[in-house]
């Protein structure tokens, strides 16, 4: 009998179904009878003997799975295809199952969404935010994906809920810092350190303790008392060390060089603080030095003119006018009285009064320590009023002065012209001083601030160069002090010294018959820097042919600034 066609292959497909369903019900049987002993050993035992997701190689590999037909015994679950092409693998729903691992799919962890969906499935949807918090949270997650209309609705549900949100979630995600002691003034120990790294190291989560509080600069400088000044250490290992002179001086013979040094510089004496400790406490705490720098006229105090020295020209002054000094504001003996009268000739008598004005003002220095005016002498030099000789005092002058439209030219604004022009004053420990108003760039005339090219080459920069003299306030207070030391109100606290001290007085040549009169107050522009600004208190003018006083307005004037010239010196 000829077989049709279709038997043949339905035959083929009952057979491999058959086949299939043995194998299912086998594995099925196997893993319900042992469940534990299939977990543990997973693949290795049930790869072995069965494998229910593998099977040979057939020319119907690649086919369709067939539906089953009705009445058959075929498990309905959904069958699912492996993505390796296998064959597929059908899950009885009314049964447990428990999955095998197989190396033809994804592991679990590479499986993602799938995995973490059929583990947390029972746990439903994320919820959603309650708190102000939780908004903004949300919101800023949607911001991060790009959902700007979802992150801008949260943002305001948030503020709606809490007006000050934002600074909840910046405390809880980027707290602050814990505030840690600063120890740039002094150096760890190297037991400290060991300590530290060890608690660092013994708990990951326990906080570092705190540094210990830094020493303060008068504590610091008082733990260099006991050391001593050490030689350098040779350059190469094992060679004998370089000598070392200072290291063997004693301390007296120590302390009588640098105050030599201090008398000729004090900036060079202060940058010896930089070479070791030893030095540095003996800039900082030897009072014998700083008390000769005050005192000594070459550099601190002696050297403040409390009265006029010289004539505006530059000339000697009348023996009976050194107490007055023919000072333009008294006018009772006057420029007239200097300019008439003949100059000096006893120069005993010249020096006899200056030697009683230096007492005077060493007097009045010895008073203000001595009333603890002044906490120490270093405290002195830097504080106290005193006119800087190694360098000048600079005023920069700007303003707009309105220009002339061109009449060619047809614009919405007007032209302007931006002013600008310098003063320029120098000071010198003679009683003397050179004033100068220029355009003249600072970098083109300090080099040019001298007698000689005031008296003998007036060009160039130096053209409009004015000789002139200056004195300082607390002549008065210098005189009662040196009667009776207690008695002067004036030097009852360290304000009413500064104030009874600070005023200075400079009257220079002018144009054609007139002199000119400057009146400062001396104070200080900035924190290291002391006694480095001259602010105007007036501005005047005076006519030798009618003896008349003019005051000049200062509108545009700004304040005197020191700037260090080295080839200065100490102003001689």
């Amino acid at each position: 009998m000829s077989q049709q066609p279709g038997e043949g292959a339905d035959t083929q497909i009952s057979s491999e179904l058959e086949s299939f369903r043995q194998q299912w019900r086998a594995e099925v049987k196997a893993k319900t009878t042992a469940p534990a002993r299939a977990g543990k050993s997973g693949l290795g035992n049930a790869g072995s003997s069965s494998r229910p997701q593998t099977y040979a190689e057939s020319s119907v590999q690649h086919r369709s799975p067939p539906l089953p037909a009705a009445g058959t015994g075929v498990p309905s679950a959904p069958l699912t295809l492996l993505s390796s092409g296998k064959k597929p693998v059908t899950r009885d729903e009314d049964e447990s199952y428990i999955q095998p691992l197989s190396f033809d799919e994804p592991s679990v962890s590479a499986k993602g969404g799938d995995s973490e969906d059929a583990h947390h499935g029972s746990q439903g949807e994320p919820q959603e935010p309650v708190s102000a918090l939780e908004h903004y949270e949300k919101a800023v997650e949607k911001e991060e994906l790009g959902s700007l209309g979802d992150s801008l609705r949260l943002y305001r549900k948030a503020f709606r809920m809490d007006s000050a949100v934002d600074k909840k979630y910046k405390n809880k995600h980027f707290p602050a810092p814990a505030p840690t002691a600063s120890t740039g003034k002094t150096a760890a120990t190297s037991e400290g350190a060991e300590k530290h790294e060890h608690a660092a190291s013994g708990s990951g989560t326990a906080a570092a303790k705190p540094d210990a509080k830094p020493l303060t600069m008068n504590e610091l400088i008082a733990s260099f008392a006991g050391l001593a000044i050490e030689a350098a250490p040779p350059p190469i290992e094992g060679m004998p060390e370089l000598p070392c002179p200072l290291a063997s001086l004693p301390g007296e013979i120590l302390v009588q060089i640098l105050g030599d040094v201090a008398a000729l510089d004090v900036d060079d004496f202060v940058r010896l603080a930089r070479v070791c400790k030893k030095l540095a406490y003996v800039v900082a705490k030897e009072d014998q030095i700083w008390r000769r720098v005050c005192v000594e006229s070459a550099c601190g105090f002696g050297g403040m003119r409390r009265t006029w020295q010289t004539t505006i020209e530059w000339k000697p002054l009348r023996v009976d006018l050194l107490g007055e000094g023919g000072d333009l504001g008294g006018l009772e003996d006057g420029v007239e009285a200097v300019e008439t009268k003949g100059w000096v000739e006893d120069e005993e008598e010249v020096r006899r009064r200056r030697e009683a004005e230096q007492a005077a003002a060493e007097a009045t220095t010895l008073a203000l320590r001595t009333r603890s005016i002044y906490t120490s002498w270093q405290h002195m030099f830097r504080a106290r009023p005193r006119v800087r000789f190694n360098g000048c005092y600079i005023c920069t002058v700007n303003y707009i002065r309105p220009g002339q439209a061109s009449a060619n030219l047809v614009t919405w604004n007007s032209p302007v012209h931006i002013v600008t022009y310098f003063r320029y004053l120098r000071f010198f420990r003679d009683g003397t001083v050179i004033g100068l108003l220029t355009t003249s760039e600072p970098a083109d005339v300090v080099h040019h601030l001298t007698r000689d090219q005031t008296l003998q080459h007036r060009d160039g920069a130096m053209k409009y160069a004015m000789r002139g003299r200056w004195r300082m306030s607390g002549i008065g207070a210098a005189q009662d002090s040196q009667d009776s030391p207690d008695s002067p109100e004036a030097f009852s606290s360290l304000a009413a010294a500064t104030a009874a001290e600070n005023k200075i007085v400079v009257e220079t040549e002018g144009v054609g018959k007139y002199y000119n009169r400057m009146e400062f107050t001396m104070q200080t522009a900035g924190k290291g820097t002391r006694n480095n600004k001259l602010n105007w208190r007036g501005f005047y003018s005076y006519n030798r042919l009618t003896d008349d006083w003019g005051e000049f307005g200062l509108k545009n004037d700004k304040p005197f600034f020191f700037s260090r010239v080295r080839s200065y010196g100490l102003g001689e």
